[in-house]
Order: C-alpha cells, then sequence, then structure tokens
C-alpha cells in the first residue's frame, strides 16, 4: 500500500510496524503511541475504477439506448452520496465509458458502492452530464458491491449483475451486466528510499546522551501537520545514521510537498523532547543528497515566524535518495494472497449470567447485538473479503461444557474434530447456541487459543506462504496466564499471524496493553527471546464505542502493514 517504512531484518516495515532491533524494541513502539495521539490514522491506496456494460435495456423506439453511468457511495446509515457520472454513449448496448473514477481505497472500512445505469433521452444530448436531472431519465438498472470484492478479484475485475428495482409490481428484473475494474495508481507504488543522519545533535538527557528519531509530517494548506513516517530510535546517539524509511509520492501529496522533518529526543513516558526540526519536501531533500550537505535544524520561539527560529549548530543529513517500485497489499491481494479470520471468545464467569440483562453475553431480544456480537460483526465483515472460502475457525475458553472440565480453548461449534463455521454468521449462530451449552467458569487464558491459532498459521507454510491468519480474541478481564501468553506471542511472532484483542465491559485493561507494544517495550519470552516484530493490537472497546472511530478502524489500520512486514522480510512476493 505504498507504506512509509524503516528497514527491520530486510523487510520493510510500514509505519506504524516493527522497524529496529530487538534492543531498541519499546522505544520504537512507544513512538508508534506517540504518532497515533498527534493524529497519525490507518494508511490508503488510490484506486482508479473503469466501467463497461453488456446487454443493456433498449428502451429506445427508433434507436438503440444512450447509456449513462452513475457511482454513488453508501454510507454506514444506508445514505447514497453521488461521487461520479460518466458520459453519455449514444446507441449503444454494450458501452465502455471513458470516465474514470479515482477512490481511496481504505482497508479497515466497508467501503459499499452502488452502480445505476440510465438512458439519457435525446432531448438532453447537449446538457452537461452533471446538470441532467436523474428523474427525468429512463432508469436501466443497478448493481452493489463493496470496493474490497472488486481489488480481490483475479486481475481485480467484478462482473455484476445488473437488476431494475423499480418493476412496478416489486419484481426484479435482470437487465444486462456491469464490469468494473480496479487498477492502482501508480503513486501507491513508487516509493522513495531515504537514508538520515544528523551530526552534533544537542544532549537532552542529563546522565546520557540523546536518544534520537525522527517524525515526518506533511504540511497541509491549514498549516496542520499530518504524521506520516518515523524512523526507529537510536539509544544514546548524537550522530545517529537512522535505518531506510520508504515513502511514497501519494502519502506526503507530491514531490513539492512541504514536510516538516522533526528529531525528538525518546523518553519512555511519552514526552518526547524535541532536539530540532526542518522544512523541506521531497524535491528539496534530493537536492540536499546530491549535494551532500547538510540542513542545519531550528527550534520555533515564541513568535512563532520564520526569522524568529533559534537557528541550530545540530545539521541534517541525506545518506541515500533513490526511487523505485515497491509491491504494495493490493498486489498481493490481486495475486491470491488471503487472510484468514479466526475467533476466540471469552465465557469465564466474570462477564454474568447470561440470562441476566446486566451480562456482557445477554442476547437482546429485540435484536440488537451485545459488545461481542458487535465486534465479531464489524472486524468480521471487514475481513472476509479477505478469505476466499468464508470458513471461519471459532473458539472459545474458560467455560466448562456440559459434564466436563473447564476448557480453555473448545470449539464453539460444540464439534469435537474440527473448529470451522460457514460465515459470520456461523460464528454468530455458535456463539449463542455455545451460551446455552456450557457453564461459564474461569480463569482467563489466553494461552491455549494462540497456540491453536498459531497451529493454524503454522500451515501457511506449507501453501507457499500465501494465507496470513488474524485472531480475534473479544475478553472481559486480565489474562491471567500472562506470562504463558507472552511466551505463545513471541513464538507466534515468526509466522503470519496478527492478534486482535478487544476487550469489553468495565475491568481495569493496564496489562493488557502490556501485550500490546504500541506503548511499552517489546513482548520477552521467559527464556530472553525478543519478539520478531509486534502482532497484536489491542482496545478496550468502550474507548471507540461511542466515538467517531469504530473498533473496525482502531483494530484493522496497521494489518496491513503487518502483513507486509512479514511478506517483505522472508521475501516473499506477488506473482506478477
Amino acid at each position: 500500500m505504498g507504506n512509509c517504512c524503516s528497514d527491520a531484518g530486510g523487510g520493510m516495515a510500514a509505519v506504524g510496524g516493527t522497524a529496529g532491533s530487538a534492543t531498541s524494541g519499546g522505544a520504537n513502539d512507544a513512538v508508534d503511541y506517540f504518532l497515533k495521539s498527534r493524529g497519525y490514522s490507518g494508511l490508503f491506496s488510490q484506486i482508479e475504477l473503469s466501467f463497461s456494460a453488456t446487454d443493456l435495456r433498449d428502451t429506445d423506439v427508433f434507436s438503440k439506448s444512450d447509456p449513462m453511468l452513475v457511482v454513488y457511495t453508501k454510507g454506514k446509515y444506508g445514505t447514497l452520496t453521488e461521487v461520479c457520472r460518466t458520459e453519455v454513449i449514444r446507441n449503444s448496448l454494450n458501452p465502455t465509458w471513458i470516465t474514470k473514477q479515482t477512490m481511496s481505497f481504505q482497508f479497515e472500512t466497508v467501503q459499499t458502492l452502488l452502480f445505476a445505469v440510465y438512458d439519457i433521452d435525446t432531448q438532453f444530448q447537449d446538457v452537461e452530464v452533471k446538470m441532467l436531472k436523474l428523474d427525468e431519465q429512463q432508469y436501466l438498472g443497478d448493481a452493489i458491491c463493496t470496493l474490497s470484492e472488486i481489488v480481490t478479484k483475479p486481475n481485480q475485475t467484478l462482473t455484476l449483475d445488473l437488476v431494475h428495482r423499480k418493476d412496478t409490481l416489486g419484481r426484479h428484473q435482470h437487465c444486462g451486466k456491469l464490469t468494473v475494474h480496479a487498477e492502482e495508481s501508480i503513486s501507491s507504488k513508487t516509493t522513495t528510499e531515504i537514508i538520515f543522519r544528523c551530526m552534533d545533535l544537542e544532549l537532552k538527557d542529563l546522565f546520557s546522551r540523546s536518544d534520537p528519531f525522527l517524525v515526518i509530517s506533511k504540511l497541509v494548506e491549514s498549516g496542520i501537520q499530518i504524521p506520516v513516517c518515523r524512523t526507529e530510535v537510536l539509544k544514546n546517539e548524537l550522530r545517529p545514521t537512522w535505518k531506510p524509511v520508504f515513502l511514497t509520492v501519494q502519502q506526503v501529496g507530491s514531490k513539492d510537498t512541504p514536510l516538516i522533518i522533526e528529531c525528538f529526543n525518546f523518553n519512555s513516558n511519552g514526552k518526547h523532547d524535541l532536539i530540532g526540526k526542518v522544512q523541506k519536501s521531497l524535491a528539496n531533500l534530493e537536492k540536499l543528497h546530491l549535494s551532500s550537505q547538510g540542513e542545519n535544524l531550528f527550534l520555533p520561539t515564541a513568535g512563532g515566524h520564520n526569522h524568529q527560529h533559534k537557528i541550530l549548530k545540530s545539521q541534517l543529513f541525506v545518506n541515500k535518495f533513490s526511487e523505485s517500485i515497491q509491491y504494495t497489499f493490493l498486489d498481493y491481494v490481486a495475486a491470491g494472497f488471503e487472510m484468514n479470520f479466526m475467533v476466540a471468545v471469552d465465557f469465564t464467569a466474570s462477564n454474568g449470567n447470561p440470562r441476566l440483562p446486566d451480562s456482557l453475553h445477554y442476547i437482546d431480544p429485540s435484536g440488537r447485538p451485545n459488545a461481542y456480537q458487535r465486534a465479531i460483526l464489524e472486524v468480521g465483515e471487514v475481513l472476509q473479503f479477505y478469505d476466499s472460502d468464508k470458513r471461519f475457525p471459532a473458539w472459545g475458553f474458560g467455560a466448562r461444557p456440559i459434564d466436563g472440565p473447564v476448557s480453555h480453548c473448545f470449539n464453539l461449534n460444540g464439534s469435537s474434530n474440527y473448529s470451522e463455521v460457514d460465515g459470520i454468521q456461523g460464528i454468530l449462530t455458535a456463539y449463542m447456541s455455545a451460551l446455552l451449552n456450557v457453564s461459564l467458569a474461569g480463569p482467563t487464558l489466553f494461552g491455549p487459543v494462540i497456540s491453536s491459532a498459531a497451529a493454524n498459521a503454522s500451515q501457511s507454510l506449507a501453501c507457499d506462504g500465501r494465507k496470513y491468519y488474524v485472531l480475534l480474541i473479544i475478553t472481559d478481564g486480565v489474562v491471567t496466564d500472562l506470562q504463558e501468553t507472552k511466551d505463545a506471542l513471541v513464538k507466534a511472532s515468526d509466522l503470519p499471524l496478527s492478534i486482535l484483542i478487544v476487550g469489553v465491559g468495565g475491568a481495569d485493561f493496564k496489562e493488557m496493553e502490556i501485550l500490546d507494544a504500541d506503548k511499552g517495550e517489546r513482548l520477552e519470552s521467559s527464556s530472553g527471546r525478543v519478539a520478531s516484530r509486534d502482532i497484536v493490537q489491542f482496545v478496550p472497546f468502550r474507548e471507540v464505542q461511542s466515538g467517531e472511530i469504530s473498533v473496525v478502524q482502531a483494530l484493522l489500520a496497521e494489518l496491513p502493514t503487518q502483513f507486509l512486514t512479514y511478506m517483505r522480510s522472508r521475501n516473499i512476493e506477488p506473482d506478477t
């Protein structure tokens, strides 16, 4: 997805990823949290859609239809927003429109599209398409899909049946086919590799040298800085040379877009000290590299005007500046790589009696989903498009099956032989059935379900590495087997696996955040081994359920990054 990244063990970890050595992992991951607190959000790619149709209805008496396509996006609550109108093709039942529509592909969002075809009456042939009143035109039919459905198809091409939904008798008439082709913008793939170094950085720590890292932000017209990239943290270093970072033109806007490059001294409390900064575009950085000269860092003064900046003796150098084409997340998806979804549900007694309304497992007769159901739905509806067979392993933990001992990993479908269910609805059905067939118990142990997910992920190695696995754990309490969980996660960090944890209810989840390396030290096993990469994302459900940011956006935004980090670090490339 054209991500900014810093080289990690031969792979290119994207923003928010796990660049850096094991010795500085905690610092680097804390920087990720620092970036998020300053407004960093998930990445996206620019997608160009092109359209054609076949066998359209012929509504004209003396000639063929004159079709025009209208494209809408469908909001969360069903609201339609028109985003594109094609040109009108005269006298054609098999049009190929020239007009293209460019959209931002956002992995963590279900982007629903509606395509409507109209026959434009000849009396309006000289009217600009944007001025046409659609209620005065002949409706030919429409089709609905998601952007994910298009980009996951072979050759990123999807053919849809056009349906006439306005039949006076309420019937749906099939009236031709619409073909939509997606192509990722080259700006999403053209990557600039930059190696930065600094000289003569100022001391910020009392008893040691500074621990510097860089944050690169683009400066938008409103004057707001939007972080797009960071380097790793280098310990006790006043003349640092950081590992390469990788930027795309799409991320920064253009080669002439102003970039703010800030050098910070890392502090474990998250309050990092600004050492100094410079303002340069990609074009300026290229010139700086060619000149082999440095740029003095400056510090803003109280007035804030350029002439009042304090110029420092510290300098920023560009050791390397080169452009190349990198494989993106969508390149892998188009080549048939998949993300396999798995779920584990907490059935410990602290959830409360499922028959009572105050229970986190209470099934509301009105149909309103509880927190467990919402998390399954919101995460599953995004990931299902990247799993071809849509058969999802689903487990429960912390419950006692009828006449059995407490189990910390049991198949949610009740089978003793297999754990898979059909589709997202299959997960929800198995979940509700399990509530009737197990007794809530405890304690809260993650180790067994993580080990089961890791066993599935290890199978990817036998499939040419074309499958990546995602485990969603939904829990109401603090994990009891913290060290065993760390051991399992460190071991799993070498596998094609990411783990999403949703905390529901009012428990104190501070210990849970230890598992998510964004805020603390990189996970370490009981034997002293450090995780090769961060594979865990944790979010308390209560922090996002009432705001504009959904659980999906909070959890899934980094998945493409983690996917690419794994694939690139192992030199796994999509078929080209």
